[in-house]
């Protein structure tokens, strides 16, 4: 990855420039619209801020069936290469408050008896560089912190990913803020700045789908060679959406992810066991996965189950059904849905096999 380049700093003044960039305070600069299926707009993964100023905390927004952080049910990747960002840069603060944030943190710095040395000189250049115009190679420096500018622009910082659980990859986008005019791209050279498509995949990663516990008839208790029926509710499979965005001055992009629901694998917990359809996978006909048992269909093979061959002794085996779903996104630039990896939720039940030759249901 290209990064802008300055001289080198010591281990204390990294750790000056990854306070700047690891932002985690501030309120929201705005809400974004939520879909007409969708709970309440959360707000995570901020872009820096003590809360005032026009331009304080810009951040990445959530709305839709999103949870707070990457937890239970959420949605899991199909793909074990796919993974959302670490981190990214992203709108920050205009350059009055940068000024004053910057201004306060020097201060606070210099006057540390524990800040010496090269880590004092390096607080020294990082002031001329926003304050003098001292830059270092593709990074020019700023005369007064651009304050004649506020109002036009924001200075961009980075922003760790909390769910990344990597520390170097998520502390990765370490550069010096930045400066962005209103309407223009951040430069080339930071390629982790957010886009939406980036938004795309924290939204996936927030994505919270309902469980897949399937209907079972019979339900707990089961018999050898028997056809168990597996179903689920139509209802627990509906369309879900969720949207991340950042709208700021100057700065509005979104991007909203969907997911349809595309077939269920039943995994019996036992390799006594045939499943139905024998890859174990029943796919979605007519809006319906699997078929209720109905009474008079005891000689029938439903069209989503398991037929267990040998007894489980009295002990629980553990029934896996997971749900796939087909995941793809939409967003600021965008004139159509692109897909993306598949995502799946597990749920597991416990079903007991007991050996009975002959059962009349």
């Amino acid at each position: 990855m290209n990064t802008p380049r300055r001289t080198p700093l010591s281990i204390s003044t990294v750790a000056l420039v990854l306070t700047l960039g690891t932002l985690t305070l501030g309120t929201p600069a705005s809400a974004t619209e939520t879909p007409s299926n969708s709970g309440d707009t959360k707000t995570d993964q901020k872009g820096g801020g003590d809360g005032t100023g026009i331009y304080a905390a810009a951040s990445v927004q959530y709305s839709g069936a999103v949870t707070k952080s990457g937890s239970a049910g959420n949605v899991a990747s199909a793909d074990v290469n796919w993974t959302p960002p670490p981190c990214w840069y992203a709108p920050y603060m205009g350059a009055k408050d940068f000024k004053k944030k910057m201004s306060g943190d020097i201060d606070k710095w210099q006057n540390d008896p524990a800040i010496t040395g090269t880590a004092g000189s390096a607080i020294g250049e990082m002031q001329r560089h926003y304050e003098d115009d001292y830059g270092w190679t593709d990074t020019p420096g700023y005369k007064d912190y651009n304050v004649d500018k506020d109002g036009e622009g924001m200075f961009w910082a980075g922003v760790e990913n909390p769910n990344e659980p990597d520390y170097l990859k998520r502390t990765s986008c370490s550069a010096l803020p930045f400066w962005v005019d209103n309407g223009e791209a951040p430069p080339p050279q930071y390629e982790q700045a957010i886009t939406p498509e980036m938004l795309a995949a924290l939204a996936y990663q927030h994505m919270e789908l309902p469980g897949t516990k399937v209907t079972l008839a019979p339900e707990a208790i089961t018999k050898v060679n028997l056809p168990t029926w597996a179903w689920l509710d139509k209802a627990t499979f509906d369309e879900v959406q969720a949207t991340a965005a950042i709208n700021v001055p100057g700065f509005n992009i979104q991007a909203t992810t969907t997911a349809k629901p595309k077939s269920l694998t039943l995994s019996p917990g036992t390799a006594d066991a045939t499943t139905i359809p024998a890859d174990g996978g029943c796919p979605i006909v007519d809006g319906k996965i699997g078929e209720p048992y109905a009474k008079g269909k005891a000689g029938e093979t439903p069209p989503c189950g398991i037929i267990y061959r040998r007894s489980s002794g009295g002990a629980a085996l553990p029934l896996k059904a997971a749900l796939t779903w087909e995941i793809s996104w939409t967003g600021t630039g965008q004139a159509g849905a692109i897909g993306m990896p598949d995502g799946t939720i597990e749920a597991t039940q416990n079903i007991t096999v007991e050996e009975i030759q002959s059962v009349n249901r």
